[in-house]
C-alpha cells in the first residue's frame, strides 16, 4: 500500500501532518511568504487534498492558532491537575504551559513562534487569541484574579515574546529563578 493510500485513509491524520508541514514552513520563513502549494510539497499532498482541509491560506494560518491554543489548553488542565493548591492555579499552569512552546522534544511547538508574532498583525488571529484569553481569565477569575496573578500572565507572556525575538536571552538558572520569583507571586 502507497504511503498516500494510507493518508487518504486516514484523514485526520493528513490534516495533521498538513498542519505540521505548515508549522515547519512558517518557522523556516514566516507567515507572509508561506503558500499552499509550498505546505502541499512540504507535506507530500496534492494541493487539492490540502484544500479539502484547508480551503485558503487564512483558514490553514487560523487552523495553526487553533493548534497552539488546542496544546495549551491541554497543557494548562495537566499542570491544573497536578497542583493541589487552588489559589493561582491557572496563572502557574498558564506559566507553566507559555514556558513549555519553547522547549526543545515532542510537544514543543515548533513553529509557533511565528503564529504568535503574527498575532499581532492579523485581526482575526488576534481576536481569536484574545477570546481564548478572556474566556480563560473570565473562567478563573475567583482564584486568580488577583494584580499578582494577572502580573504572572502578563510576565508569562513578556517570556514568550522574549523567547519569540530572542532578546533578551536568559541563561538556564536566571530563568529558573524567574519561574520560581512568579510561581510564588501566584500564592500571596
Amino acid at each position: 500500500m502507497s504511503e498516500r493510500t494510507r493518508r487518504t485513509n486516514n484523514p485526520e491524520g493528513v490534516r495533521r501532518h498538513v498542519l505540521s508541514a505548515a508549522a515547519d514552513l512558517v518557522q523556516e520563513q514566516g507567515i507572509a511568504p508561506l503558500t499552499l502549494d509550498a505546505v502541499a510539497r512540504r507535506a507530500g499532498v496534492s494541493k487539492g487534498g490540502l484544500l479539502h482541509h484547508f480551503p485558503a491560506k487564512a483558514a490553514l494560518v487560523e487552523s495553526l492558532l487553533e493548534d497552539l491554543l488546542d496544546r495549551l489548553d491541554t497543557a494548562i488542565d495537566a499542570a491544573m491537575a497536578d497542583d493541589a493548591e487552588p489559589q493561582g492555579r491557572y496563572s502557574r499552569a498558564y506559566l507553566s504551559a507559555i514556558a513549555m512552546l519553547d522547549a526543545d522534544g515532542p510537544d514543543c511547538a515548533s513553529g509557533w513562534s511565528s503564529v504568535c508574532a503574527a498575532l499581532v498583525a492579523e485581526p482575526a488571529l488576534r481576536s481569536r487569541w484574545q477570546a481564548w484569553v478572556e474566556g480563560r481569565k473570565a473562567t478563573h477569575a475567583e482564584t486568580d484574579g488577583s494584580p499578582d496573578c494577572a502580573l504572572v500572565r502578563l510576565a508569562a507572556d513578556g517570556l514568550w515574546l522574549a523567547d519569540v525575538s530572542g532578546s533578551p536571552q536568559f541563561r538556564p538558572e536566571e530563568r529558573r529563578v524567574l519561574m520560581q520569583r512568579l510561581q510564588d507571586l501566584t500564592r500571596t
